[in-house]
Parts: structure tokens; sequence; C-alpha cells
């Protein structure tokens, strides 16, 4: 199993790419199964979890190529792929290919709109908690139709006559709530109304996509869409947007460090509550016609307080990272955590490096240190694992991060990327 090691304390200095976003890519590519025709997307990043979906899809029958060429099961070769679900041969989706990333279950909503039944296996544990699909469920029933749980299997039939426009109206902000009611809506009869929609830029890339292949699709960025559902979807060509926890990942990375980085093809707008939070903390942050230019002199960093909320409010999935950033701050941060349970996990790997970290409820206390001392640590997930990361490039010495799988299915290139800012970072390959 491999492991990354890191040697803290060089600053970041140079450029990074940023690529393109796993959480709007993966909905992106189960689109493809809503037509018959081909759907390019560009800028796709190179992770585990694309190709996993890759495997997944290929399932139902959806080829899959890039740039003209077919691709193996292998890792993501490309960064502009065509998948094309020109037959569905299988409305199924079994357990040992859903178990491997919940966000798959999604297809359950382009299967049922357009072959009128799915049958998806149910996600399983998480560790960083439940995250019911109940919200889903639900979304389903309110177009018509008739979903069922049988032996950890979610069986889903659409009315004789298809799904109908509904109104559907989410107790609470669901991105996975909303993904699954969109592709579910667009080949409804009749018009649909998502009330509390989540607002986040990937539910808006993937409306922006929809829109492309023929769907009617308003409001998509607020907390009510409409969809008018039509017949039949295109194909099309969809740009990727970029990936902003990626962005906010290496921008935390910066601060931490000190230095000087533009992280080219950053959308500062995508991220604005952090950016404000992070530049509140002490670094410099500046828009460029290239993207954004994150700096840090040797003022140090302050210490500032932060609650998780849904888009535009500061992202859960950068929750760990602010937490590595915090542990040298001067003073002490309150770090509240709103969206998922459980997700405090990284606080006793921080804690082997030297952190001072105590948990309050759904709130962890960060006293800031002067310095962390490099170790041995564990990944439990994939934000986790790359605060761990944070947190190491500014500790004294050596720190072995394992289980770094976690890693790939978020990260694309992380240690190549560093390391060409200057960063003492490589993966140690042990074999199996």
């Amino acid at each position: 199993m491999d492991r990354i090691c890191v040697v803290g304390g060089r600053p970041l200095n140079g450029t990074i790419r940023i690529s393109g976003a796993k959480n709007a890519a993966l909905p992106l590519m189960i689109a493809s199964v809503l037509t018959d025709e081909a759907l390019t997307l560009e800028n796709l990043p190179r992770l585990a979890d694309v190709s996993s979906l890759v495997r997944i899809l290929g399932n139902h029958g959806v080829d899959y190529s890039i740039q003209g060429k077919r691709a193996g099961e292998e890792a993501v070769t490309g960064q502009t792929v065509h998948l094309q679900a020109g037959h569905i041969v299988d409305t199924t989706a079994p357990y040992e290919l859903v178990s491997t990333m919940r966000a798959s279950f999604w297809v359950v909503a382009p299967l049922l709109a357009r072959m009128g039944e799915a049958r998806v296996s149910l996600p399983g544990g998480c560790a960083i908690g439940t995250r019911p699909v109940d919200l889903l469920i639900t979304a389903l029933e309110r177009l018509g139709a008739k979903v069922d749980i049988e032996a950890g299997y979610v069986v889903a039939k659409a009315p004789s006559g298809g799904l109908k426009g509904a109104e559907i109206d989410f107790s609470k902000v669901t991105v996975g709530g909303t993904h699954t009611a969109l592709m579910a809506a667009v080949l409804a009869d009749g018009t649909s109304v998502i009330h509390n929609a989540a607002r986040e830029p990937e539910v808006v890339d993937l409306a922006a996509c929809l829109t492309k292949m023929g769907a009617r699709i308003k409001g998509a960025g607020t907390a009510t869409i409409e969809i008018e559902g039509v017949a039949k979807l295109n194909g099309t060509r969809h740009a990727v947007l970029p990936d902003r926890i990626e962005t906010g990942t290496y921008a935390m990375a910066v601060a931490m460090t000190g230095g000087d980085v533009l992280l080219q093809g950053a959308r500062p707008e995508l991220l604005q509550g952090a950016l404000d939070t992070l530049q509140a903390a002490g670094a410099t942050v500046t828009t460029t016609e290239e993207g954004l230019r994150v700096a840090r002199n040797g003022a140090g960093i302050t210490a500032v307080d932060v609650t998780t909320e849904p888009f535009p409010g500061f992202p859960t999935d950068l929750q760990a990272q602010f937490m590595a950033l915090m542990t040298k701050a001067r003073g002490t941060s309150r770090i509240t955590e709103t969206i998922f349970e459980n997700r405090f996990m990284h606080v006793q790997e921080l804690a082997r490096l030297g952190a001072h970290i105590r948990l309050d409820g759904d709130a962890a206390i960060v006293d800031g240190v002067e310095t962390l001392k490099g170790a041995p640590v564990m990944a439990t997930d994939l934000r986790a694992s790359v605060s761990l990361v944070i947190a190491a490039l500014a500790a004294e010495g050596e720190t072995i991060v394992n289980r770094v799988y976690h890693l790939d299915r978020g990260f694309e290139q992380l240690e190549r990327k560093l390391s060409q800012c200057g960063a003492s970072i490589e993966r140690l390959s042990t074999g199996h």
C-alpha cells in the first residue's frame, strides 16, 4: 500500500494548475445515461473515483473513450472523454460496484427516467457519517416512481406513462438529492419545481450541461429550480468547472508554509467564503487573469473561527484543511462542523504531529502551537488525508502519511503539483 513521505519546512513558490472538479465530474458522467448520443467532457480529472465510475457506467452499457481511443479499466490517461449510452444493457447497479463510491448511487435517476426502472444497491456505510439516501428516494417518489427496498437494493419503477413533473421540497439542503431530482425531472412529463435546492457550483455545472443537452432548466444556483420536462435529450460537449476544493486546499497549503503560488485556472467566485476566511487568517489572495495568486509573508497566521455551511458558506470539504492551518495560528480558533457528523477523525492524527485540539460536540477548539513535528500518521478519508499533508508541509522533520489511496480519489497528481513548487514530497510504493 502506497505511502507519502513529506519533509516539512519549505515554502511553496510557483504555479499549480487546478484540475476539473471531482464533485462536478461525477454527476456529469452519470448524466450520459440520459441520452443515446455522445457526451464529451473536457477537463475531466485523472482520479480513482473517475476510473471507478467508468467501470460502473460500463456495466450499464456506456461506451467510453479518450480522444477517440478506447480506454481500459486503468486510471484515466487523458482529460477529454467521450461517453455514449447508445444501449442500456443492464438497469442494475450491483453492490460490489456501488460500494466503491457513494456518488454512483445517483445512476438511479437517469436509469429510472430513461428506462422506467432501476435497481441500485444502497451505498452502505461511510467514514464521515451516514449520508442517508432518504431524501433522494423521496424526490423520485414525488415524480411518481414506486420505490421499494429489497435485500439492500433500491428498486424503483416509473408509472406506465413515465415520470411526472411535481413539486419537490427538500427538508434540508442536499447536493446529492438536487443532482438526483434534476436528472430525473429533465425527462419527466410536465413541470417540476425543486424547493430548498442546493446552490453549489457543481449543481449549476450539471444544470448547464443538461441545458446544452436540450433540457429546460431555470433557477440553477438559487434555492428554487424549475424544470420543464422534455421527451429526449441529445449529446453535447461540456468542460468541467475547476475544482474549488482543490483550489482551497492548495491556497491553505501556501498559507501554512509561506511563499507565493499562482493557482492557474482557479475561479474565486466558486469559493469566496473560504477565501475571505483565509485572508482574515493573514494570507494575501489576489485575482489575476490566469487565476488566483496566494501568498503569505513571514508574519505568520492568525486564529479565525469558522462554521461549515452549504454554498456560498465555508465548505465542509475544506474543514479538515483549515483545521490543519489553524494548528500553527496565533491564538485559539473554533471550527464548527454542521454538515456531516463524525467528520473530525483527522483530529487525533494531527495531534500526533503536535497539534493541540479538543472536541466540544460539533466543534473543534484549536490552540495554535509554534512547532509541529513530523511523525507517522494515518489517513481516514479524502479530505482528512490532505489535511495531514498540509500539516506535514509545515512540520519539522519527516512525516509518513499512510493509506494515501484516499488522496487518489480526489487529488490529481498531488505530489507532482506540490514538488514543482518546492515541497519535499514523494510517494513510497510498497507493492502488494
